[in-house]
This record gives C-alpha cells, structure tokens and sequence, in this order.
C-alpha cells in the first residue's frame, strides 16, 4: 500500500520542487546527527541490478533534524573514496564520511558537519549571494560556482570551512548570457594525465547558445576557451565527474508538471571536449519516479574495489517534505 501511494502522490508533489516547504533552521551548531536507511532496489519493485553498463549496488535515504541538511548541490569525494565534500545552494559547506556494511554496500553517514560558505568579507551571505551550485576539489584549493551572483570562487584546502576565498576565476562565459537560476551547475578538475591536463571546466545548467545547446567553459590550460554541451530538451545539467580514462559523465535532470521528476546520466568522451566544439554522448541511464531517484543533483566518481570506476550521486531535497535526500551508488562495466 505504501508503494503504491508514493507512486501516485510523488508526481504531484513534486511539482512543489521549487518551491519547498523549508524545515526550520536549527542553531549555527557544527555536528549534524543523520538518520539513514539502505535503499536495495533501483527500481520499485523489482531486483534489476544490471542497466546497460551500469549495475545498481545500492544506496541510502538520509535526513536529520537539523534543517541545514537540505539543498544538496554538488558532492565531490577525497582519495579514500569515504570523505567528502559537498556545497548547499543555501550557502553552506557539507562535510563527512560514508559507512559501509560487511558486503560493501552504503549503510550510513558519519562525522558530518555543517558550515556556511563565507564571501571575501569573510561574512556568511544570504541565498542570493552564496547560491553554490558546483564544487571541484584539487591539491590545495576547493573551487565552488554560483549562480544568481555568477561567478567561481576558489578557497584554501584545508581550512575552506572557516576561511574567505583567496580568489575569483574568470569563467569566460559572458555573464550576460548566464540566466539567474540557471547558470555554472556544474564545475569540475579534469584529471592531470587527460588532454585537458587538469583544467577546471564549467556547464551551465540551462544557459544555451543560439543553437539549443548550453553553454560551457574550460578555464585554464592549453585547451583553454568555450564550448557547448548538446541538449536534449527537457533535460538540463546538473552535475558532472571525470572518470580517470579523461572521459566525462554528465548528470542531467527534467522536471515538469504533467511529467514529473527524471534523470539521466550521459558519457561523452574526453577527447572530445575543446574550445568550439558542441560535445555529445551516449545515455548510460535514464530514469523516472518509478526508480529510487529524487531531484538528482551531484555525481562524482570514485575508485571501486574491483578496480573499476563507482558513480555516486546525491539528491537535492530543496527543504521539501515531500522530496528525499537519496544518495545512489553504480558500478561503472566496460
């Protein structure tokens, strides 16, 4: 009965998106306490593991009372493939651990803790000014993009949690053609030994050339200039992850009000990303509200202990009572 009801009452709600119910917000406290239960099947219903090259191999339902932990963006783990670091779209830092069972699979969040995202007063800021929607990690600097105030901050790692930006990037895209909600959603570190030799990059989420097709940048390097990412409508971008051959997984969202929420992962190869080009991919996954999804917001990739790439993805509640905060785990086949 429960499945049932959720399958019937999830697409209408989620038309509530954005516009959340916002959860009150607890005092300015560091240590976050998260109630998490596993997530065992992808698609209600059934035990399909296997979807195209990637397999299903689990996931988690989170939450807490602290009403900070909403409004996940964009999630990006450390090289021991448990630590991580997340940016809010309200303006804060999200930092912590996953748990794993015996069998290896997801069963928990630890040692999480919540600060906000300072300006270069060194102030905390409001929605409009710390609207982080992307976050990069490298060797000494955690570089997050806003939008509404567009632009790409780089702050010192460690010490991002308590400490201003020591420098703005120039992104390229003329800040013009960036709409206020719909601007950088994803920005992200190439590996070094890719041909865009560890350069950021930046997509815009639905920010689009006269063509259709949004607007992206890579800021650094030999490769440095514009490109485009082809849309398929009604998709936009939300996030994004390299994996270590230099290709690129692509994260995209739809959301309607007759169609509800979906997602859909795409893989567009590394060599194809230069200054000009209108890059395009195969979908590795697509999905609707009859799967363990949410608003999908972040993805990152790390290394599996068989050797081969996991994409992990987070979702983003908006404060929402009707919506979830899943974190979803795939195992990347050749």
């Amino acid at each position: 009965m429960r499945q049932t009801l959720v399958t019937v009452v999830r697409p209408l709600v989620a038309a509530m998106l954005l516009c959340g119910v916002a959860l009150p917000v607890s005092p300015a406290s560091e240590t976050v306490g998260i109630t998490a239960r596993s997530i065992t099947q992808f698609k209600t219903g059934s035990d399909q593991a296997r979807f195209g090259r990637l397999e299903f191999i689990g996931g988690l339902e989170f939450s807490s009372p602290d009403g900070r932990l909403q409004s996940l963006s964009s999630i990006r783990f450390r090289r021991d493939g448990k630590s991580f670091v997340s940016v809010l779209d309200t303006g804060d830092w999200l930092t912590g651990r996953i748990d794993r069972a015996i069998d290896g699979r997801l069963s928990g969040l630890s040692g999480v803790s919540i600060h906000p995202i300072l300006l270069a007063s060194g102030r905390s800021g409001s929605k409009m000014t710390t609207d982080a929607e992307g976050l990069a990690l490298r060797p000494g600097q955690a570089i997050v993009s806003f939008e509404q105030q567009h632009r790409v901050d780089v702050f010192a790692d460690p010490g991002f949690e308590g400490s201003p930006p020591v420098k703005s990037l120039d992104f390229l895209i003329p800040a013009r053609e960036l709409r206020r909600n719909a601007g950088m959603e994803t920005v992200v570190a190439a590996p070094a030994s890719s041909p865009l030799k560890g350069s950021l990059m930046v997509i815009a989420e639905r920010s689009l050339d006269d063509k259709g097709n949004m607007l992206a940048a890579i800021l650094e390097g030999p490769m440095k200039g514009q490109f485009t990412v082809v849309r398929h409508d009604p998709f936009d971008a939300t996030d994004g992850a390299f994996l270590p051959n230099g290709d690129f997984v692509l994260l995209e969202r739809r959301f309607s009000f007759l169609g509800g929420l979906g997602m859909r992962i795409r893989l567009i190869p590394g060599d194809s990303i230069r200054p000009g080009a209108a890059v395009d991919g195969e979908v590795l996954l697509e999905a609707d509200l009859g799967s363990a999804i949410d608003n999908m917001e972040g993805i990152d990739v790390i290394a599996g202990p068989e050797g081969k790439p996991h994409l992990i993805l987070v979702s983003d509640d908006n404060g929402n009572l009707f919506q979830r905060n899943v974190m979803l785990e795939f195992r990347l086949n050749p």
